[in-house]
């Protein structure tokens, strides 16, 4: 038809169209994206006049839409073919979407504006994301912490800056984190410019360290530090908190240079501690909850945000308690009695052996000074033995105590634990729970008319009950002890008494230093020695004359008194 028409017209006219041909063409490329109508649909696939001598065709499945096709709806295609085999030009829908989506894109980068998209799937190290085109999201411009990278992110539409952009391999690369970090940053300077001590605050707990917690407020992170979590004494802000929790928190400081807010969770509460002594007066018995043992106590909490300390000597009157653990235990619910309380630094002494009686308060009517009182030998020391009368009441019998003499030794040579003896009551300290007993007052001083019985120069027997470098200890009554020195032990010279002595020997000595008032007296074997050689009769011989014969019987020798 077309060359009919042509026939017709004359040779200026034919000149004008051909012009009007040559121009259409030069539109219409390869690899073009141009605008064309439907004109036909034919089974599976749409004809389309995109104003070429030639129709192009689509197939049906390449137009993505809600609605169904209809002739002579206008859209837009991409040019793959001018003319196949068969003189028709080939189109593609997908195509030209494609193209038209990758020109929005560039331009979009171009410009630093923003795209939407929908992430469609999960890939070694990000994510796909569909922008009109598919783009690639790295892990790690997901968001501003780790922890927000999941699979859950599937399916979700977010808007994306595009900060990577290959024109010859089609690549695109996005970041979500950017948008937020700029969010944050305008949200951080508006925020700085309003912000106040004493503000209260929505926030989010965004991560949690051993010292606190970061709390977001509405795009700036604030410092909850772990004394400001709670009243209550917590060892670990995750005792109370956990990454994600919506909280209220109260501003205690801003810094707004350094851009640093300081946050309080408890200021948000009342204070327990502010009507404390109301509540909890000395000598009050409550109900508590025990929340820690340590090796010097155990810690009760008495409300929220209220706790107190049983140490280890409120903890029983009866009992040496070496570790609390022994009488109490995490989780135990006790009651105890407020022995102190102290608002200004936080405490509240506690007790509990109040509660079970205190023994001591009749220890002065039981055991008045002077009674004579049986019990069984419970510790020794260097310095005496406590001795128990009955569960919880003790007595201490001082070495001093012990003997009369003194010279007794270590309380250990004098009892033993678990013995049962009979002391006498010496003193009553119910106040500091101290009570003395003593040993030797269960017999009369026998130091008391010491001098009526013994005298300087009088000879006594004994025995030897100690040996000391510097001489010998000998008991000559109950009691009663006297020091040989080791000088006056033998006439012949020694270096230590047992060169002469044993203990347990039987000793005669003569006693050469009497001090009732320092209780000490002096013996000798020598002074008594030289006492006896002394008394021995000398023989005169005339000068001139021999002596006579003596009998035999008389020329026996005499004895002497023996030398040690």
């Amino acid at each position: 038809m077309t060359k009919s028409i042509l026939r017709k017209l004359r040779p200026s006219q034919k000149d004008d169209l051909g012009k009007f041909y040559e121009e259409t063409f030069r539109e219409v490329k390869q690899g073009g994206v141009v605008k064309g109508t439907i004109v036909k649909l034919i089974d599976n696939f749409a004809v389309v006049d995109i104003g070429y001598k030639s129709e192009g065709i689509v197939r049906i499945t390449e137009f993505r839409q809600p609605e169904p096709l209809s002739v002579g709806d206008e859209v837009e295609v991409l040019i793959e073919k001018l003319e196949d085999e068969n003189g028709q030009v080939v189109l593609s829908r997908e195509q030209a979407v494609q193209q038209l989506s990758w020109n929005k894109i560039a331009s979009t980068f171009k410009e630093g504006g923003v795209v939407e998209g929908k992430i469609t799937r999960q890939v070694k190290g990000g994510f796909i994301v569909n922008i009109g085109l598919e783009g690639f999201l790295p892990s790690s411009q997901v968001g501003l912490r780790r922890d927000e990278v999941s699979n859950q992110l599937l399916g979700t539409t977010l808007k994306f800056k595009i900060i990577s952009l290959d024109f010859r391999k089609k690549n695109v690369i996005v970041s979500h984190r950017t948008l937020i970090e700029k969010e944050r940053e305008e949200s951080r300077g508006k925020i700085m410019a309003e912000i106040e001590k004493g503000q209260r605050k929505q926030g989010v707990v965004k991560n949690i360290t051993d010292f606190g917690a970061f709390v977001d407020i509405g795009g700036i992170d604030g410092l909850l530090h772990v004394t400001d979590i709670s009243w209550k004494r917590i060892g670990h802000p995750r005792e109370a908190l956990n990454v994600g929790d919506k909280i209220e928190v109260m501003v205690l400081e801003v810094d707004k240079e350094k851009l640093r807010i300081s946050l309080g969770l408890k200021q948000t509460k009342p204070n327990p501690w502010d009507n404390v002594e109301e509540k909890y007066t000395v000598g009050g018995k409550h109900k508590g909850k025990v929340n820690s043992v340590t090796d010097y106590g155990a810690f009760v909490e008495l409300e929220e945000g209220i706790e107190g300390l049983i140490h280890i000597s409120e903890m029983s009157w009866t009992k040496k308690v070496v570790k609390p653990s022994e009488i109490l235990k995490a989780g135990d619910e006790i009651e105890v009695t407020i022995l102190a309380v102290d608002k200004e630094n936080g405490r509240i002494s506690l007790g509990i052996k109040d509660l079970q009686g205190n023994p001591w308060l009749e220890v002065e009517n039981k055991y008045p000074v002077g009674t004579k009182v049986k019990g069984k030998v419970n510790t020794i020391t260097n310095y005496g033995a406590f001795v128990t009368l009955e569960e919880g009441v003790d007595g201490l019998i001082h070495a001093s105590d012990m003997s009369w003499s003194g010279k007794a030794g270590l309380p250990r040579d004098a009892l033993k634990k678990g013995e049962e003896i009979e002391t006498i009551v010496l003193s009553v300290n119910a106040a500091n729970r101290r009570l003395a007993l003593g040993l030797k007052q269960l017999k009369p001083d026998p130091w008391k008319d010491i001098e009526t019985r013994y005298k300087v120069g009088q000879v006594v027997n004994g025995v030897a009950t100690k040996l000391v470098n510097f001489g010998a200890f000998v008991q000559i009554e109950d009691g009663i002890e006297g020091l040989i020195h080791i000088s006056q032990i033998s006439t012949k010279h020694i270096g230590r008494p047992e060169e002469a002595l044993k203990v347990g020997q039987n000793v005669e000595a003569k006693i050469i230093k009497m001090d009732p008032v320092q209780r000490k007296i002096g013996l000798s074997i020598v002074a008594l020695l030289e006492g006896s050689l002394e008394d021995i009769p000398k023989k005169e011989t005339p000068p001139t004359e021999q002596p006579p014969e003596q009998p035999a019987e008389e020329t026996e020798d005499k004895p002497c008194p023996p030398l040690l």
